[in-house]
């Protein structure tokens, strides 16, 4: 039977480029996530959508629908003062604030005397992956979790989904 919009999933995954395992939740917590509203790359949604519980299968996702393609045009030179305190590295990872307000991640990919260029593409843009999935459970959400979008499994203890930020939780 299909995995539908709305539904709780969990499950296990080992993702890979090429031979390269580039993350992992085996032998940890799984991923829990409701079906459907865009909480995981879209290619794996589509793959495990047929699967079962405990069901097992590999699933490749090309990397229009894992990080999308690698766009060159993606980056910026930033006056190094803005990293003041920040001991940069080619290749370090990090990550601000967008002007919509999100998080967004960066890859330092070169360090001047005055500048730094930085790298808006995802470290697996352009890449197609492949996920091995288990498949541990799947249930309808409650009517708390359908209106907020959040497995209860991924509430903190106080309630608070983890979003952070000064004004709450962002939970409600």
């Amino acid at each position: 039977m299909a995995i539908e919009t709305n539904q709780i999933v969990s499950l296990e995954y080992e993702v890979r480029d090429g031979e390269t395992v580039v993350d992992s939740n085996l032998g940890a917590a799984p991923l829990v996530f409701m079906f459907g509203k865009g909480q995981i790359i879209p290619g794996l949604e589509a793959g495990i959508q047929n699967m079962a519980i405990g069901e097992k299968g590999d699933v490749l996702v090309k990397a229009e629908d894992a990080y999308g393609v690698h766009n060159p045009d993606a980056k910026q030179e930033v006056p190094k003062d803005q990293f003041a305190g920040i001991e940069l590295e080619v290749g370090m990872t990090l990550y601000g604030q967008g002007e919509d307000g999100g998080t967004v991640q960066v890859v330092v990919q070169e360090i001047g005397t005055e500048s730094v260029i930085i790298d808006f593409n995802h470290p697996l843009a352009g890449k197609d992956l492949m996920f091995s999935v288990t498949i541990n459970n799947v249930r309808d959400a409650s009517a708390e979790e359908a209106m907020s979008g959040i497995p209860a499994e991924n509430k903190q203890e106080d309630g608070c989904c983890g979003s952070g930020g000064d004004t709450g939780c962002g939970c409600d």
